[in-house]
């Protein structure tokens, strides 16, 4: 599996599911270099349907050698073939977790909590990640982050850190004193007319900073 670093695709399966397969392999085109399944799932959507989105996109990741987590969904990881798992909050049945998913990539969303930091380091998680560091529609259950909070980070754990949160190319120059090793989008990439050059034009922009 490739380094945790770049750009990490956010999938929204709440979107029709073609035209987001074909979204998705323009974006792999693009160098995305990890897919995310969010769990924002059609209301009434059966476990099988679940599955059979989850290795679709497993499928077109393959060629490309793309890990590819679910959000939240755990057991999900074994039932699609899944590369890992990503929690948006420190998870109360966590051991349960661990012993199940053992090998695999896990990631968690710390936002201003250096506890959470610490608790992922202490843990041997994949990566940390911090939302929202811009104002965002797709992300307004996350507090803004303060940037002396991820900055903070580097002397908490080693981990890969992620951004996530109305990360735009044209804002990318604001988080140029941070220290990370990627981005996390949905919109930026899955809204454009041209994945797999919104792709690209993110990766730019981060090789400058």
């Amino acid at each position: 599996m490739k380094k945790l670093k770049g750009i990490y695709l956010v999938i929204d399966p709440n979107q029709p599911w073609e035209a987001l397969f074909d979204k998705t392999q323009q974006a792999l085109k693009g160098g995305v270099q990890i897919l995310q399944i969010w769990n924002h799932w059609k209301d009434g959507i059966s476990e099988s349907e679940k599955i059979r989105f989850c290795q679709e996109i497993k499928k077109l990741a393959l060629p490309y050698d793309v890990a590819v987590l679910i959000n939240e969904d755990w057991k999900f990881v074994e039932k699609s073939g899944l590369d890992g798992l990503h929690l948006d909050r420190k998870p109360d049945n966590w051991e349960e977790i661990k012993s199940a998913l053992k090998g695999q990539l896990v990631g968690l969303t710390v936002g201003n909590q250096d506890e959470l930091i610490v608790w992922a380091e202490e843990q041997h998680l994949s990566y940390i990640s911090f939302c929202s560091v811009f104002p965002s529609s797709s992300v307004d259950s996350c507090e803004i982050v303060r940037p002396e909070n991820i900055q903070n980070a580097r002397s908490l754990t080693s981990l890969p850190i992620f951004l996530s949160g109305g990360i735009r190319p044209e804002n990318l120059h604001q988080l140029d004193k941070l220290s990370f090793e990627g981005l996390a989008v949905i919109s930026g990439i899955l809204n454009s007319k041209d994945p797999e050059l919104a792709t690209k034009t993110y990766i730019d922009h981060l090789k400058m900073y």
